[in-house]
């Protein structure tokens, strides 16, 4: 109690445990991997089933009277579909990437790999506005610092997304003897939870930036790793735009566009990029014969090959970007990633940074666009503090002396 965890995903579900949680307010969800098990949960008297893995398509057919969550592949979240929560099991741990000798590893950007699954995420809430779940579970054999765990909850929440909270086995028994060091950690992930909670607004607010990226988010957009990643580490914000979507008005504000999969379009969409380039936007087109990866069962990642292909459209990205600021530039934060968003209207945006490094991250800098006149700092361990606002070459930039796991910058006009 005292957190704002207020749900339980129980892989075994008693009658008694059930009622006991929901006398204390929590729902209580049973997890489910067969089928079979379905009814015997239902008899529990649970709030609501999780079906996890690769069940039967009509196995939620089954289900009456009680909310129906399904958490397996990505290949299997139904995007687009209008569901109130839309979640899967798969994803990478985040945090800094290291190499088998355990120095820091960088990938196609050249600078320091980040494992995340933000891209993959924001290609997902491109559809929409739908909550997403992800419920990857901690490396195996392995102790969780403080830190890790920290970044995990932080790189889904920065993104609008919650992690499915699991905890590793060297976690568990020490919370329920309630060592003082566990309890620090449970303390800490619950203030970070705490803090995303409090602001329901984020979740809702749409990427900013001047930049738009076409793909298809059943395709390349459900691969971590892949062209949105690349373009997250190196600071640059990106407003995914699900191919089905495209029109005039999701490219409403952008200066440049990336179509990942030019074959992929229709005439009609052809023409809404032709029609974007004739009102002086710029257009990259992915090479000929290029098509954005379909993800094969299982697979999260690039394979070696294909991520050897989407350099060419990288290294043509970061040719384009240069160094334009495209709504914000970060410096001095080579260990983090960074969310923009931005209200309609134009009068609020958020950037969120999360720090994927153990140790704090002093003297950040940010310029901005845009005539935004006020800007505030919030963290979870950061009292609201007043940033000064200073001209640049290009805008307006603000100072933050340190960084932690994560911060929030609010812009106001």
């Amino acid at each position: 109690m005292g957190t704002p965890v207020n749900c339980l995903l129980l892989t075994r579900y008693t009658p008694e445990f059930v009622a006991a949680a929901q006398a204390r307010g929590v729902a209580a969800l049973a997890v489910v991997t067969s089928a079979g098990e379905i009814d015997g949960a239902l008899a529990s008297k649970v709030d609501g089933i999780v079906l996890e893995g690769e069940l039967p398509d009509d196995a939620a057919d089954r289900i009456k009277n009680v909310p129906v969550i399904v958490l397996g592949a990505r290949t299997r979240m139904p995007l687009g579909s209008g569901a109130a929560i839309v979640g899967t099991n798969q994803g990478v741990w985040p945090g800094i990437s290291a190499d088998d000798e355990g120095a820091k590893k960088s990938g196609p950007t050249s600078s320091v790999w980040i494992d995340t699954n933000t891209g993959f995420l924001r290609a997902v809430r491109s559809w929409g506005n739908p909550t997403v779940w992800i419920a990857n579970q901690p490396p195996p054999k392995t102790v969780v610092t403080t830190a890790r765990y920290l970044q995990v909850i932080a790189d889904a929440a920065a993104s609008g997304a919650r992690w499915v909270i699991a905890l590793d086995e060297d976690l568990i028994p020490r919370l329920a003897a309630r060592e003082e060091s566990a309890m620090g950690t449970w303390k800490r992930m619950a203030a970070l939870l705490g803090y995303f909670e409090q602001h329901p607004e984020w979740r809702t607010m749409p990427e900013g930036g001047t930049l738009a990226l076409v793909q298809d988010p059943g395709k390349g957009g459900l691969l971590s790793g892949g062209i949105l990643d690349m373009i997250a580490v190196k600071h640059t914000p990106v407003r995914p735009i699900p191919r089905q979507q495209l029109s005039p008005a999701a490219l409403a504000g952008a200066t440049m566009a990336v179509n990942v999969d030019a074959e992929a379009l229709t005439a009609e969409q052809k023409e809404i990029l032709r029609n974007f380039t004739r009102g002086g936007g710029t257009l990259l087109t992915g090479p000929p014969g290029w098509k954005d990866p379909t993800p094969g069962a299982g697979k999260i990642t690039l394979e070696k090959a294909e991520l050897e292909r989407l350099n060419d459209i990288w290294h043509d990205v970061n040719s384009m970007i240069g160094r334009r600021n495209m709504g914000v530039r970060l410096f001095n934060v080579a260990s983090m990633l960074s969310n923009y968003l931005a209200a309609p209207g134009g009068k609020t945006a958020v950037v969120h940074l999360v720090n994927y490094s153990d140790f704090p991250v002093d003297n950040v800098a940010m310029h901005f666009l845009g005539e935004f006149k006020h800007a505030t700092l919030t963290g979870p361990d950061i009292p609201r503090k007043t940033l000064d606002i200073y001209k640049t070459e290009e805008g307006w930039g603000v100072d933050v002396d340190r960084v932690g796991v994560c911060a929030t910058i609010t812009l106001e006009q």
